[in-house]
């Protein structure tokens, strides 16, 4: 992480980083973050205002209002702890390359919330980088990780056990992408996120903030944000035009596609049409109880309560196969690459965010970042969670043979065909680069969230 400090490097991690999901077009600047021409000319290279290179699409933002009024940790008596809630402005030069332009750090504008510029003081500046790359850790660990990951194949996984008999094929096509997940997630609960567990320990949203962080998020939990596609689009960063090097983007489509490919082979080899899936009553009570129980019923996420056709069938077991395998892979395995280097993703911060520019030294900057325990907590964290286990099994390896019928095993080869192929893509592409992406490739990412 030589380059750590760079504003290239800053922006290259809302692409292809560890937590690739903050990034949404800005259309419009909102008034919380009030930004003008005169602040960020410098930055701007179309000779055009700020207002005319947003409508042009070349502006982006980040906002990270959900640490808003979250409950810093306070476990510690001799350590006070901080979190902040920025926003930060990304501007898509001429080169293509994503930087920032303008952080605040604050969700309220005023006197003693100062919007950091690049052409700010050089430690200013840092320290504001600092911040959001911390916030983006806790959104990233809470939100990205535990919640859309974890916690929600954890969901598919107990309503398939309750409601799906075993030699139901929507079980066996489920099972290896929810092996290990409840065991997985029943250790987090009693090592990880709960009292006296390591967010309690390292992290600022420990003591109850990371509880309130995943209650709030489950607002946004809907279900067209796990449909990849959808997301992308909702963000608005879904051109490859505009956002040539959104590796992310284009690795997690290809192997999305993959997937709905498989799965629609499967579907149509045991559902002769719409209503052969709207009378699987077995099927039914397997959404039923997704919708119920795993989300208390909460109509405004969209989850479906049944399912009346092959086309919501395919795209229902296709979230369920790709957030358990492939969204886990991408915001899981790059932790060890991206974290280790405590000031790029500091899991805490021991002063609060500076409300006046021109304050900052050096020293604020080390007095503010993790004491050398609460580190070491945070690495040996980031470091076990990117390593891949013993016989670990990847996207498209079935070696249990629960089907046996030959049309599902030619759909399999046929699979494993697709996701080799976007493995060599990945690999060519990659090829030369001094930052090559490789989290969504198929042979990096294991069937189930099991680490």
């Amino acid at each position: 992480m030589q380059h750590w400090q760079e504003d290239f490097m800053f922006g290259y991690q809302f692409l292809n980083g560890c937590n690739p999901v903050m990034i949404h077009k800005c259309t419009k600047l909102p008034d919380k973050f009030p930004v003008t021409t005169e602040m960020v000319d410098c930055s701007l290279e179309r000779n055009l205002t700020l207002e005319e290179e947003i409508k042009e699409g070349n502006v982006y933002i980040a906002d990270y209002s959900l640490l808003d009024g979250v409950s810093a940790n306070s476990t510690d008596p001799c350590t006070i702890q901080y979190l902040a809630a920025p926003i930060c402005l990304l501007y898509k030069n001429l080169q293509n390359k994503v930087l920032p332009i303008a952080i605040q750090l604050a969700q309220t504008p005023g006197e003693n919330n100062p919007i950091y510029l690049p052409s700010d003081e050089k430690y200013d500046w840092l320290l504001a980088k600092i911040w959001v790359r911390s916030s983006d850790f806790h959104i990233h660990q809470t939100v990205t990780h535990l919640l859309r990951t974890h916690l929600i194949s954890e969901v598919f996984g107990i309503a398939m056990y309750r409601q799906l008999p075993a030699v139901h094929p929507l079980f066996k096509l489920i099972l290896p992408h929810v092996k290990f997940t409840i065991a997985i997630n029943t250790k987090a609960r009693e090592q990880l996120i709960c009292e006296c567990g390591l967010f309690d320990k390292a992290n600022a949203t420990g003591g109850g903030g990371h509880v309130q962080l995943v209650q709030r998020s489950m607002k946004q939990l809907t279900f067209s944000s796990l449909c990849f596609p959808e997301e992308i689009q909702m963000r608005g960063v879904d051109s490859k035009e505009e956002l040539p090097y959104y590796f992310y983007r284009d690795d997690g489509n290809m192997v999305w596609e993959a997937t709905k490919s498989f799965v629609s082979d499967v579907v149509n080899i045991y559902y002769d049409s719409d209503e052969t899936v709207k009378t699987d009553v077995e099927l039914q009570a397997f959404v039923k109880d997704v919708y119920v129980f795993g989300l208390n019923g909460n109509e405004d996420l969209g989850f479906p309560k049944t399912i009346m056709t092959r086309d919501k069938l395919i795209e229902y077991l296709t979230v369920i196969i790709f957030v358990a395998s492939s969204q886990h892979a991408a915001v899981n395995f790059g932790q060890f690459d991206w974290c280790s280097w405590i000031p790029n993703s500091p899991p805490t911060m021991r002063r609060p965010p500076p409300t006046e520019k021109g304050v900052v030294t050096i020293n604020y900057i080390i007095e503010s970042l993790p004491d050398r325990g609460r580190s070491c907590w945070h690495l040996g964290a980031v470091w076990a969670l990117s390593q891949f286990q013993e016989n670990e099994l990847f996207l498209g390896m079935y070696t249990d043979e629960h089907f046996i019928e030959k049309p599902v095993k030619n759909a399999m080869q046929q699979f494993r065909k697709k996701l080799d192929d976007i493995c060599s893509i990945i690999k060519e592409r990659n090829k030369n680069k001094k930052l090559p992406y490789y989290y969504f490739s198929p042979d990096r990412i294991p069937n189930s969230v099991a680490v």
